[in-house]
């Protein structure tokens, strides 16, 4: 805006263009910004609400993601979903137009709409890291609890915390009912109200977040740099437990009586009459040990790579967030401080592009999602 206004002085002073000639480029230009805006906007809506459809269809039509830990991941996408169909298309025309003329009641729905539905978006990210960080810390233990029940107790967690967050306006808007309506924003004046909504849809998830990701990430690194030697013992059986971002946590049991276990002949072996050739015996010994090791290895990647996504999503959670709660906190707390309108614009489209990002790290570091993919889209080809 300043520099159009400098620019107006300049052409003027200079009296080279006429004031008709240079109101209608003004124009001109201001359409042409509005419509920029509004394609790419439109094309930020557009592709979350495919990529988030797109992960929802794989997951309902393969059977080997019909898991706790991708219902918590499919439940994240239709909160994302509903963010794109039902938040961003009202957020294009009013932050275009810089004019509401919806009404007070479709206000009030697209902002109740808007702090729910992003809300719970964020909010399943701590489920999903909570998920992630029971089944390494206790995997044995969580993986006979980790059900489809489970994991719908706490998506329904997180629809309650998030609905008790978006109610509160509603309530002192209904005083304004009857004014005429130009702009269509979150009443800061209630400071009391700015903190439990920022506090509770962001800074205390992104505090739970940098917790339980850093567990994860010492729990997921000793795992690692373990190896069967420094433990002392005989690792005899793995097993894979599927984690909250699609890869593998291998958890291998281990016992210190390896000897019952290897012999046919052992203690409840049965049948074995007192043991086996010491050649045999060496030799199941060496394959399980070579087994082992090659499962450990294995896991060990995989784990790696299921912490680096894991680390890839909180950091673009709070380079999407972060800017838009901090400017929201400090609106809300500080009467006397001022920000370019354009500003939140653009830090509200920073978080709406969270939604966007989720899927797309979801497909490009999850093996199994993305061979799912590949076979859809086979499939769909062969049609």
């Amino acid at each position: 805006m300043d520099l159009v206004n400098s620019s107006d002085e300049f052409f003027l002073i200079n009296a080279t263009v006429s004031p008709t000639t240079l109101e209608s480029w003004d124009d001109a230009t201001l359409l042409s910004l509005q419509i920029s805006i509004s394609a790419m906007l439109a094309i930020v809506t557009l592709a979350t609400a495919l990529s988030n459809a797109f992960v929802i269809a794989t997951i309902f039509l393969t059977r080997k993601l019909h898991t706790p830990a991708n219902f918590l991941i499919g439940s994240l996408a239709a909160t994302d979903l509903l963010v794109s169909i039902l938040v961003m298309p009202i957020s294009i025309v009013y932050t275009v137009s810089k004019t509401w003329t919806l009404g007070q009641i479709v206000c009030d729905i697209w902002l109740s709409s808007d702090i729910t539905f992003c809300t719970a978006s964020i909010l399943h990210l701590c489920v999903i890291a909570l998920d992630r960080y029971w089944a390494i810390t206790d995997a044995l233990e969580y993986s006979k609890r980790r059900t489809m029940r489970r994991a719908a107790l706490m998506i329904a967690v997180v629809w309650v915390i998030s609905v008790s967050i978006s109610l509160p306006p509603l309530f002192w808007r209904q005083a304004k009912a009857h004014e005429e309506l130009t702009e269509c924003l979150v009443n800061t004046d209630q400071i009391s109200y700015t903190l439990y909504s920022t506090f509770g849809a962001f800074y205390v998830p992104t505090v739970l977040l940098m917790i339980l990701y850093g567990r994860i990430y010492v729990a997921a690194r000793s795992r690692i740099f373990k190896t069967p030697a420094t433990s002392g013992k005989r690792f005899t059986a793995a097993q894979l437990i599927q984690n909250s971002a699609g890869s593998s946590l291998c958890s291998l049991n281990s016992t210190s009586n390896q000897e019952g276990q290897l012999h046919p002949g052992g203690a409840g072996g049965g049948g074995g009459g007192g043991g086996g050739s010491p050649l045999f015996t060496n030799s199941v010994k060496v394959k399980l040990a070579d087994s082992v090791l090659e499962r450990k290895r294995l896991c060990a990647a995989r784990e790696k790579k299921a912490t680096k996504t894991l680390g890839i999503i909180l950091g673009a959670f709070i380079v999407c967030w972060l800017p838009f709660f901090v400017f929201t906190l400090v609106m809300g707390v500080c009467k006397d401080c001022w920000f370019h309108p354009v500003l939140f614009d653009v830090f509200t489209w920073l978080g709406y592009l969270n939604s966007l990002i989720n899927p797309v790290i979801y497909t490009v570091f999850n093996d199994d999602f993305k061979q799912a993919f590949h076979k859809l889209t086979k499939f769909k080809r062969c049609y």
